[in-house]
Formats: C-alpha cells, structure tokens, sequence
C-alpha cells in the first residue's frame, strides 16, 4: 500500500503544539532547544505556554509549524516510510526536511528567513487574502484577470475552495464580482498579506540567494511541489520550485490528485491539526487519512 505523508503550513497553529514531543526523549529534546539557539529566542515557550496572538506572529508561527512537522517525523523512526512526500506553502520545508533532501538546521534557517523576508513584504503595501467557496476554479481565475488590480488565485485548497490573494482593493472588487457569480461565501482571511502573489515578489528576491546558497540532497522519495503539483527528486529543480513558490499558486487540490493517480492509498498527516486529512477528503472521500502519532 503506498503511503503519501502530507505536511500542513501557516494557520495551523495553537498554543501547547509540540510540548508532547518536547517530553518524549532526550532526542526530541535537544533539538527543540538547538531551534532556540538558531533562532535566537525560545520558540519553545511560545508554543508551550504563549498566547495565540504571540503564536500568530509570521515570524513564530512559520519555524513553530515547521518544528513541529519535523520532531514528529524524526520521532516516528522506521515508522517514517514515505512513498511519496508534500507539504501546503512551508510544509513544503518540513516535507524536505523529513524525506533527507534538507538538514534539520538548514530547514529551520530557510523557514525563519521565509517568514521574515514575508513579514518585510506585507509591510511594504497593505494586501489580503480571501477564501471564495462554491464556484469552479476557471471561474476565479477569469474574474481575477478581469479586476484592474493585483489579485490572484493563490491556494487551490480543494474542489470549490479557492483562495484569492493581491491588493485590498483588488481582493475586494473580486470579492464582489465572485459573489455577483454566485460564490457561496467570499470570506476576508485575517492574514498579514498577499502570500502567494506578485506581491511577494521582494520576499522572492530577499530568499533566492539563500536558496540557491543551500545543500538540498536526493529524498527518499519524490516530493510533489506547490508550484505546478508534479514529482520531483532532482535538487537542482526543487531549488527552482522553492524560490518559485513564494509568489506562485499552491495547488493542492492537484497535488492530491496527483499522488493519487500515482498509487497513493493512505495520507498522513504530519504536524498540528488536521485541516489536510479535510482537504484530501474533499478531493477523494474513499482514500484512508490519518494524523501521525507517537505510541506512548
């Protein structure tokens, strides 16, 4: 039975995440406290014990879901046999990092760098996102091009939801355009800014050198990127699809399906919550889904 582990990105998030595998063993330990020496601040209390408005920070919220993916991974051993590996927006570094492509401390540095090189880019113009439900994803696109502002589709969560990113007037005239098309609900997402956009664009440059800086070895397995929902194994590609990813869309509805017209039977989910088990239920509701867990 082949077995896709899917990891999820920003928003899932909450306060007491990881403290478990903090106290599982010595192992686990050590490298939750080498991500507060890399980071430059404890992480660890944050997560632990913070407040969500704290944990909703881009700059803790990226490295924490990261941590979190990646500890849960090294803490299931040989029980970590992939088949095949993805990861929604910054699950994309936990996916590398748990299938060997990336080093523990090199993931970290990049997603602390991610988070940052974003934070600095939704400061320099106000921008949005809004998830639109109910309609099909040609639909959004043509009424995105239509609006003579920056909005795009940028998360393809599952059929019939899309999230839309750009510019607060652009958002918003698209939300109304999507509603007059009959869009169940055009929702504004209380984010910090256009992740997945052109907007994203200084955030792109500030990363691709650290990027292109970075080792990435073969995986274990293909992991399937954001930016067009195929396979890959080759490092020097999946260096192209990382840098790509910050302003390109996150396909994950293509992404599901891809992994399951290649055989894929199980998903599990690695890291907090379980908003990826939903959204895998929504493309296949026949496919078995999972959280990963540590026996006690």
């Amino acid at each position: 039975m082949k077995t896709a582990y899917v990891f999820p990105g920003q928003g899932a998030q909450f306060v007491g995440m990881g403290q478990d595998l903090y106290n599982l063993n010595d192992e686990t330990k050590a490298l939750f406290e080498k991500a507060n020496d890399i980071l430059g601040f404890r992480i660890t209390d944050i997560m632990f014990t913070g407040t969500d408005d704290q944990l909703k920070q881009t700059n803790v919220t990226q490295p924490a879901i990261f941590l979190h993916s990646v500890i849960l991974a090294k803490a299931l051993g040989d029980q970590f046999k992939p088949d095949m590996v993805a990861g929604h927006s910054l699950g994309e570094f936990s996916a590398l990092v748990s299938a060997g492509a990336l080093s523990f401390e090199d993931g970290l540095k990049l997603v602390s760098q991610r988070a940052n090189a974003m934070q600095r880019a939704c400061e320099l113009e106000p921008s949005t996102m809004a998830a639109i439900l109910g309609l099909e994803d040609a639909v959004v696109e043509e009424i995105c091009s239509k609006v003579d502002d920056v909005v795009v589709a940028a998360n393809y969560n599952c059929p019939g939801q899309l999230v839309i990113s750009g510019s607060i007037s652009g958002v918003d005239k698209a939300c109304a355009l999507l509603t007059e098309a009959g869009a169940k609900r055009a929702l504004k997402l209380n984010v910090g800014g256009a992740f997945h956009s052109p907007l994203m664009e200084p955030a792109k440059v500030e990363l691709q050198a650290a990027i292109e800086a970075v080792e990435i070895k073969t995986p274990i397995c293909p992991i399937y990127q954001n930016v067009d929902a195929s396979s890959y194994t080759d490092a020097e590609t999946i260096k192209k699809n990382l840098i790509a990813q910050l302003t390109g869309a996150v396909r994950w509805t293509q992404t599901v399906q891809n992994m399951l017209h290649d055989g894929a039977e199980a998903f599990v989910e690695v890291g907090p919550g379980n908003v990826l088990q939903g959204l895998v239920k929504k493309v296949n509701r026949q496919v078995q889904t999972s959280a990963a867990g540590i026996a006690e």
